[in-house]
């Protein structure tokens, strides 16, 4: 189930249903939120950075002869044959929770999660920024790179067939001024609670408010903007947290404050191969996949499953676990989510590889949105 949010609104809703924390954490299921952008960040007098996002516009007439137009992250694949590079920021978000509430810090920079690797190093030798798998969608190798600069390829198949070079890459930026965020989570905002997508009990996890956690990064990005500029991509990542509004659990999200965008994930932590909802990169791929595609959250198809372009949410269903597929690397078995393609909103079948509708082909995904 996926989640629209409209605005900052939500927070009282959020705030009264996380006031019920004593009790445990109700509504458990899938989501993915996304807002609508929020006014620019309020930039010193004269320091007003001048780069911008590397972003490309195109467009399709759908199955319905709607005109759909778009902005994307990187370069328009029909004209360019080279790289793109974005500057990423990983930046961990620290929970801390104090005796009443469940009393245990869930620190991304600590803790290993693939048995030698904390969540951060995990992430940076995760097919998401490290660039050493081969991803193919059914019969065509579209490449072998960073994830979602693969499935950005097979997306544009028709193109990239051609325009062999075609690649946006996402390039980690060390920045010793960009501190962890550290968030005291309340009694009234969050809790610590057993993960009900497994059944394994010492698997736990802590909950807090989307729209506050919407606020305290305005706040960080406002603080630093000096170095977190519109041309750059920062990505808030914590582990074993589910986000909530108005129920659980809310994986990431992705926004923008005026030309910056930014993105939030979880990396849950587990041994359960079956399919636990956010498990490892799943969540972080979903969010960054949205965010190559619908950058400033403002992309709008004509679907009755969603308004906008996101390209992770029609494939987060439990019947599918989540849409996750095994990618090995680095001796480690990750999950990223797979995603659907343009055809899926309508544009000409023969945009993507195989004319697939999906990543991974028919079995997950063999048709348009509804409404198309």
């Amino acid at each position: 189930m996926i989640k629209r949010v409209a605005s900052l609104a939500v927070l009282a809703g959020a705030l009264a249903f996380a006031g019920a924390a004593d009790a445990g954490t109700k509504n458990w299921k899938p989501m993915f939120v996304v807002g609508t952008n929020h006014a620019p960040l309020d930039y010193a007098k004269g320091h007003k950075p001048a780069g911008t996002l590397a972003n490309w516009s195109g467009g399709f007439t759908d199955l319905h002869g709607h005109s759909v137009s778009y902005k994307m992250v990187g370069a328009d694949p029909a004209s360019s044959n080279t790289d793109t590079h974005i500057k990423t920021f990983i930046i961990p978000v620290i929970f801390v929770y104090g005796p009443d509430n469940g009393n245990m810090t869930f620190d991304p920079t600590v803790k290993k999660v693939n048995k030698k690797k904390n969540t951060i190093k995990s992430l940076l030798a995760s097919p998401l920024f490290d660039n050493g798998a081969d991803f193919k969608s059914g019969n065509i190798d579209c490449g072998q790179g960073q994830y979602i600069d693969v499935y950005q390829r097979c997306n544009f198949w028709s193109h990239v067939s051609t325009n062999t070079g075609y690649h946006t890459i996402l390039d980690y930026t060390p920045n010793k001024k960009l501190k962890p965020l550290t968030i005291n989570v309340s009694k009234t905002q969050g809790q610590v609670e057993q993960n009900e997508f497994t059944d394994d009990p010492n698997q736990v996890v802590g909950t807090y408010p989307y729209s506050t956690m919407d606020s305290q990064i305005g706040s960080y990005l406002q603080q630093h903007a000096s170095q977190i500029t519109p041309d750059t991509f920062p990505f808030f990542v914590s582990l074993d947290i589910y986000l909530t509004s108005g129920g659980c659990c809310i994986g990431g999200y992705h926004n923008a404050r005026g030309q910056q965008t930014y993105g939030y994930t979880t990396y849950v932590d587990t041994d359960d191969d079956d399919g636990v909802f956010s498990t490892d990169i799943s969540a972080a791929s979903h969010e960054i996949g949205e965010w190559m595609d619908d950058p400033f959250v403002n992309n709008h198809v004509f679907c009755q499953d969603n308004s906008i372009l996101e390209n992770g949410d029609p494939l987060v269903k439990a019947s599918t676990a989540y849409g996750v597929f095994p990618v090995k690397l680095n001796k480690f078995k990750y999950h990223p989510q797979s995603l659907v393609y343009l055809p899926y909103f309508g544009a000409p079948i023969s945009t993507s590889a195989n004319s697939w509708y999906s990543f991974q082909g028919p079995s997950e995904m063999n048709h348009t949105c509804p409404g198309q």
